[in-house]
């Protein structure tokens, strides 16, 4: 078992909330997780036992009545029920009575984000990061925030940094030898969740096409969002496919990234930019593999980007620090693949390369993104496939991949 970085906050949540919510997809670890908290007087149930769903269902204040203290697991499956909770944790206010799971972000229902305001702390859980994987702790947004050039964490190189993408972070998905193995997970996953979860956060009418519309995204991945582009492969109209991208990224499986803007500039794009949440998820649904980039190297630079995004992503959700991720580009198509920026309103840019050369050409949206945001630029990096930290001017390096898992020096 890999240690989860995420566990002390979520011990502490508990100590200071009365209901704590650990979010995140299917499969990246949250059940194990929260047993793994849970205290002996807690009760385990979980919604994806069907007999308990019921119960549920038929009368959810008589079933979260009996509770002293509980963990209930796919909670997204019967969103009633924290009605139910809130009654609960205002009649008893006790710390730590409830700890939920999701593999869906309730939080963006209106009416399950006001009942629970004040009183329930949300902990998002991604599949495994590379400084879990390596057991290792890293200062890597420390580091940038505070203009300082990041540490290198064990080198990986070419067709290693490679396989490292094409892994993702599932932890059963890397539980397998080969990647024609982990490739059929990650598709059976895939079916697993719109046969299933989409049913329980939605009512869609063209089920069917949501396979299709999963691989099309894939091919947009890393790219502004244009919905009727993506739509009409499949005859979807621009509404429905931007509500089923929506649903996608409720299940965590997808997302978009705003556009960063500034009022000293006008000139700047406004359109979103998609992501996915796991590079070896979108391999899969690219149909790429290790072997077929040994002949076309193009495909690896949107599922670079998107490694980079989520281990980004990672970091954070432990962190104690908040951020707020964007991408930025301008009519003159400078641009920045990922804006990171904190809650004092300082800026860390950061461009992906896959390939092991970077030029000063490389800097050109880092450099318009620093002459912005002014004293407010903390740092900008080009991240590529190379072992060496090299300067390319005031606040800007070129820096390994191998940075994002930098260990902290004692």
């Amino acid at each position: 078992m890999y240690p989860r970085a995420s566990l002390d906050r979520l011990k502490s949540a508990l100590q200071d909330w009365r209901v704590v919510m650990l979010s995140g997809a299917r499969q990246s670890g949250k059940t194990t997780l929260a047993k793994q908290v849970a205290t002996k007087d807690m009760s385990y149930f979980t919604f994806d036992d069907a007999t308990t769903l019921e119960a549920a269902r038929r009368d959810p204040v008589g079933f979260v009545r009996g509770l002293n203290r509980a963990v209930i697991d796919e909670v997204q499956r019967l969103p009633e029920v924290l009605l139910a909770i809130k009654q609960s944790v205002d009649n008893d206010t006790r710390f730590g009575r409830f700890m939920l799971t999701g593999s869906a972000n309730l939080m963006t229902l209106p009416r399950v984000a006001d009942s629970l305001a004040g009183r329930m702390s949300v902990i998002r859980l991604y599949p495994l990061a590379q400084t879990e994987l390596r057991r290792v702790q890293c200062n890597f947004l420390d580091s940038v925030f505070a203009s300082k050039q990041p540490v290198i964490g064990d080198t990986v190189l070419g067709a290693d940094l490679v396989a490292v993408v094409f892994a993702g972070g599932y932890p059963e998905a890397l539980a397998r030898a080969t990647w024609t193995r982990r490739r059929d997970w990650h598709l059976e996953y895939l079916d697993s969740i719109i046969q299933r979860d989409v049913r329980d956060i939605a009512e869609i009418e063209r089920l069917k096409q949501m396979p299709r519309l999963l691989r099309i995204l894939a091919q947009h991945a890393a790219q502004l969002v244009n919905y009727s582009a993506i739509g009409a492969p499949i005859n979807l109209p621009h509404v429905t496919t931007r509500k089923y991208v929506d649903i996608f990224e409720q299940l965590f499986l997808v997302r978009t990234l705003q556009p960063w803007f500034s009022n000293r500039l006008s000139r700047l794009v406004k359109t979103p930019k998609l992501h996915f949440l796991d590079s070896g998820l979108l391999a899969a649904l690219r149909d790429l593999s290790p072997h077929k980039l040994k002949h076309d190297r193009t495909p690896f630079g949107a599922l670079l980007e998107t490694f980079v995004l989520s281990e980004l992503f990672k970091l954070t959700s432990w962190s104690e620090s908040r951020f707020e991720f964007f991408h930025f580009r301008d009519k003159e198509r400078n641009e920045v693949d990922i804006v990171i920026e904190d809650l004092q309103g300082r800026v860390v840019g950061i461009e992906v390369k896959a390939a092991a050369t970077v030029t000063s050409k490389d800097f050109s949206g880092l450099k318009k993104l620093a002459q912005i945001c002014g004293k407010q630029f903390a740092l900008g990096l080009v991240l590529y496939d190379h072992d060496q930290l090299v300067p390319f001017g005031d606040r800007l390096f070129a820096a390994p991949i191998s940075a994002l898992w930098g260990r902290v020096k004692s």
